[in-house]
């Protein structure tokens, strides 16, 4: 585990202190859970804490900057918009080629090996650049085609040969976040690639639309604005972890690499068709307008997976190290708590966008409102993703990259065929439930051959009660919702439902570990307020 990792948990100087000193703290669970567990609890807790802010400010500015696009730019130009966007995110899961699950899996390894590290980075780079060159090149070449066979509008071919372009940028962007995150700094990530990319992305659309530009010229204030991102963030992250890239004797490491990252890739590839065909299909088979309507859904349902994004921002590296330990006990222990307390984050927010979606989706039009019943049917699929945890990053820490590769691709002709037919047969709602289905088969599937492989299973009675609960606060915001209309509604329900929700919680009982997680946090940010506070002051 790296310096960092092991430095953010501070519980050790406490065992030998004065029972009286903080009585808080002196509880049950600190006997019953061993130091390796803690330790790591701690870390990927800590970690959830940090990426959970930053992952809720990002997600905050991609919904404003969709907002300003989708009041900006009308209902027709804002879907030539979000089909050529999603199919750059589409290609942006590819042009790594596997580099940042390989980072996740070898930097925290070569720990003590700083050269294998800087071999491994220049790989990455090399990787990622490579690839986003060929991208870039094919759409610049197919963009008249996929103009033609979707959305049939001029703007498109112009503003998606842009997009192949910054699917390069962001390329390398992920790149750096993955250093920062390969070496435990959860701070460094967030702040990178949470933070300052949908930033400028965010001011990209504000500048083009206040000197009127339309599609093209935002997908060249995006570029513009990434371009300028890559060229200050390489220093940084150079600086930050300590990684200097080269290739000078990559020749060693190169068949290790990519026997991690080609099937990591070629899951990627598979997960484009298992669940992101629904975007293009919804291009090809409904309308731009709709385009733009399932975009929408997709900005609320990219909030809804911030609990499961925040827990496993820090858990690859300590899986990694845990695995290659053979404390698969501790492991075993680690994945259960943590799944549990994923279970216990997102619950809410699935009640609240059950409840409420229709309101918050006319927050960007009334065209938007029609994508309700969508939603509510992806997030069935989000439930099911979030419920088994952190399953394809265990498989690939542990070394089973192509077992998930094979997966992939079986459910991907799968995915395929389903959301086709759902598409033809029910628009909008179909697209929602081909993905839905994939994302659960697919995670109830990994979370089996967990067990099979390594003897991995995270379910308990635990988890029931934050299900009472979900179900508890989705009660008490119907019953709010049956009283009052409009934002008033929204904002009153939510109040009153997150109460019903800690107040059920704390009645069926708080499990010891997550008990232990929050008192401890507690008493760290509390000391840190305190130093800042002290530092301030003086």
């Amino acid at each position: 585990m790296s310096s960092e990792l092991r430095e953010e948990p501070r519980g050790e100087e406490q065992d030998g202190a004065d029972p009286g000193a903080e009585p808080e703290t002196e509880t049950e669970p600190r006997t019953d859970v061993a130091p390796d567990e803690r330790e790591a609890l701690l870390t990927i807790a800590h970690g959830a804490v940090v990426t959970s802010g930053g992952v809720s400010v990002q997600r905050g500015l991609v919904a404003a900057t969709e907002f300003v696009l989708a009041r900006g730019l009308g209902p027709v130009a804002y879907g030539v918009y979000a089909l050529a966007w999603r199919i750059a995110q589409l290609l942006v899961r590819l042009v790594t080629f596997g580099s940042v699950p390989t980072l996740q899996r070898y930097v925290p390894a070569f720990e003590d090996d700083p050269a294998r590290r800087s071999r491994v980075a220049g790989l990455a780079y090399a990787t990622t650049t490579g690839f986003g060159l060929a991208i870039a090149a094919a759409v610049w070449v197919l963009a008249p085609r996929i103009d033609a066979a979707t959305v049939d509008h001029p703007s498109f071919p112009p503003a998606m040969r842009l997009f192949g372009v910054l699917v390069l940028l962001l390329g390398v962007l992920m790149i750096y976040a993955a250093l920062f995150r390969a070496v435990g700094s959860a701070r460094g990530e967030v702040i990178f690639n949470k933070l300052l990319r949908p930033a400028v992305r965010l001011v990209g659309a504000l500048v083009a639309l206040a000197l009127g530009y339309s599609v093209v010229g935002v997908a060249g204030a995006f570029v513009a604005c990434a371009a300028a991102l890559v060229i200050v963030g390489f220093p940084a992250t150079t600086s930050a972890t300590g990684i200097r890239p080269r290739l000078r004797g990559a020749r060693a490491e190169v068949r290790r690499f990519y026997d991690h990252a080609a099937p990591v890739a070629m899951s990627s590839l598979g997960k484009v068709f298992q669940n992101r065909v629904d975007i293009l299909l919804v291009g090809a088979l409904l309308s731009a307008t709709a385009a733009g309507v399932y975009n929408v859904v997709l900005v609320l349902i990219s909030i809804a997976w911030i609990p499961l994004l925040s827990f496993n921002q820090l858990l690859p590296p300590v899986a990694s190290e845990l695995h290659s330990s053979d404390r698969m006990e501790t492991l075993n222990a680690v994945y259960s708590s943590v799944t549990r307390l994923i279970v216990t984050a997102v619950v809410p927010v699935l009640a609240v966008q059950a409840v409420f979606g229709r309101e918050l989706l006319a927050l960007f039009g009334a065209t938007y409102a029609r994508g309700y019943l969508p939603l509510v049917v992806y997030l069935g699929g989000v439930f099911v993703g979030s419920a088994v945890g952190a399953t394809g990053w265990l498989l690939m820490m542990t070394d089973h990259q192509y077992a998930r590769m094979a997966l992939d691709w079986l459910l991907a002709a799968l995915n395929v065929t389903l959301t086709y037919a759902f598409v033809s047969a029910f628009g909008l709602v179909g697209a929602a439930l081909g993905t839905s289905l994939a994302i659960a088969v697919q995670n109830s599937l990994q979370v089996l051959l967990l067990r099979r492989f390594e003897g991995l299973w995270p379910f308990d009675a635990t988890y029931l009660k934050p299900l009472g609960g979900g179900v508890v606060m989705a009660g008490a915001m119907l019953g709010v919702r049956s009283a009052a209309d409009g934002a008033p509604a929204v904002a009153v329900g939510m109040v009153v439902g997150l109460l019903a929700y800690v107040a059920t919680l704390h009645l069926l009982g708080v499990d010891p570990r997550d008990r232990l997680v929050v008192s401890e946090l507690a008493v760290r940010y509390r000391e840190d307020l305190v130093g800042i506070m002290s530092r301030y002051r003086a």
